[in-house]
C-alpha cells in the first residue's frame, strides 16, 4: 500500500516536514517515491508555512495512495484560499486565547 505522509527534518525543537509518497512498509524518514511539498510549522508567513504540489497530490490520490490523518489535514489546508486560511487562523487564535483565560 502507498501512503502520503510526513518526513521530519530540521534540528531539535525546530521541525521541518516534507510531504512524501512512500510505501507503508518504509520507515518514517526512510525511502520514498516522490516529494509532494513541505510544511514548516514555525514559519510566520502562510506561503512559507505550507507549499504543496496539488496536481501531484491529486494524481497520487487518484492512483489510490492513502494519506495519513495529518497529511489529510494539511492537504485540506492547502486547498483553502488565503482569505479562508486567514479567517481560520484568527478563529483558532481566539479559541486558544479563550482557553488560556479559563485556566
Amino acid at each position: 500500500m502507498i501512503k502520503i505522509r510526513l518526513q521530519r527534518h530540521g534540528a531539535r525543537h525546530a521541525p521541518f516536514y516534507r510531504m512524501v509518497v512512500a510505501p507503508s512498509t518504509a520507515r518514517r524518514d526512510g525511502k520514498f517515491i516522490e516529494v509532494l511539498g513541505t510544511y514548516n510549522p514555525q514559519a510566520h508567513i502562510r506561503t512559507e508555512e505550507l507549499k504543496l504540489k496539488m496536481e501531484r497530490i491529486d494524481h497520487w490520490l487518484g492512483v489510490g495512495a492513502q494519506p495519513t490523518d495529518t497529511a489529510k489535514s494539511l492537504i485540506r489546508q492547502g486547498r483553502l484560499s488565503p482569505e479562508e486560511w486567514l479567517k481560520r487562523a484568527e478563529k483558532l487564535t481566539q479559541r486558544d486565547a479563550g482557553r488560556s483565560n479559563n485556566l
